[in-house]
């Protein structure tokens, strides 16, 4: 199944995008002006209501993305500050607003994976006020968002589903533009694909994501992505049935020509299918080699 990736988003760095009003909420997208070969076109910002307003994910330390920010909210009060996981790109902001602010910050808890145990890239300085774990509620002025714990692109990852109005806050689990990296240890390729099967059976009709546009028929393009990590695994079993390889050997066997700034990301995400395949008796490492081999 091919996966129908929308590879444009027209709304302008620092501009704010009016979504609608779903289920009487009123929801707004700013872009940061980040991009990058992970960030697609830059983190999404939401705004959630209105008068008294939650924000999720606020994004990098960026000036200028605060500003956009400050502007859009002038005349408004920040209620709640949401931070769906702790990369990055996504969750350091949440500290210059909360100072401006005095808003609490809520997400499901600090990043899990320290530094020296392969926790680079994530925001180890951000623990939220309020946890939340999976199930939990926060609400505000004409709105209640209940949040879903999906961890496997991050341990601490959270989507939100804006109850009464078929909206769901995706994040990076669900990103429109493209796959998500999944990269242990903080990254889990079986926990992802629960998550996958889990939002694939939600009702929501619209998914945000974290980065790119918004993305209608989210079931069936989730269905697609849970397609798409299958087949690779089917590929991966194929290829060390075989013989043994290390992931170096496997990367440009299974993904083919690769933009080389993203060669390193898809080595993870195969190591992640790899312990996957290694927890369910598939696969193991070979001793002393860095390869591994089909279990057996």
């Amino acid at each position: 199944m091919s996966i129908p990736f929308l590879k444009d988003d027209p709304l302008p760095t620092g501009a704010v995008e009016e979504l609608g009003r779903f289920g009487g909420t009123r929801l707004r997208r700013i872009r940061c002006g980040n991009p990058g070969p992970f960030t697609f076109l830059g983190t999404n910002t939401y705004l959630i209501g209105e008068g008294r307003v939650a924000v999720l994910d606020p994004g990098p330390e960026d000036a200028a993305h605060h500003a956009a920010l400050r502007a859009a909210l002038a005349g408004e009060t920040v209620s709640h500050i949401l931070v769906s996981h702790t990369h990055r790109d996504h969750s350091p902001g949440a500290a210059a607003l909360r100072a401006a602010s005095g808003a609490p910050t809520l997400g499901f808890g600090p990043h899990q994976t320290p530094p020296e145990a392969g926790g680079e890239g994530a925001d180890h300085a951000f623990t939220p006020d309020i946890a939340l774990a999976d199930g939990g509620t926060v609400a505000g002025e004409g709105w209640r968002l209940a949040a879903l714990h999906t961890p496997g692109h991050c341990a601490n990852h959270l989507c939100f589903a804006l109850e009464g109005a078929g909206v769901l806050f995706s994040a990076d689990h669900v990103m429109s533009w493209s796959t998500s990296v999944v990269s242990p240890p903080d990254g889990d390729m079986a926990a992802y694909m629960a998550g996958l099967a889990r939002l694939a059976a939600r009702p929501e009709a619209l998914f945000l994501p974290g980065h790119g546009a918004p993305l209608p028929e989210p079931a069936r393009f989730t269905r697609a992505l849970l397609a798409h990590r299958q087949a690779r695994e089917d590929s991966l079993r194929a290829a060390l049935a075989g013989g043994p390889g290390a992931v170096a050997v496997l990367v440009p066997r299974l993904y083919g020509a690769l933009d080389p700034r993203l060669v390193p990301a898809a080595g993870r995400s195969l190591l992640a299918h790899l312990r996957k395949l290694e927890a369910e008796g598939l696969a193991r490492p070979e001793p002393g080699s860095g390869a591994w081999a089909a279990a057996g």
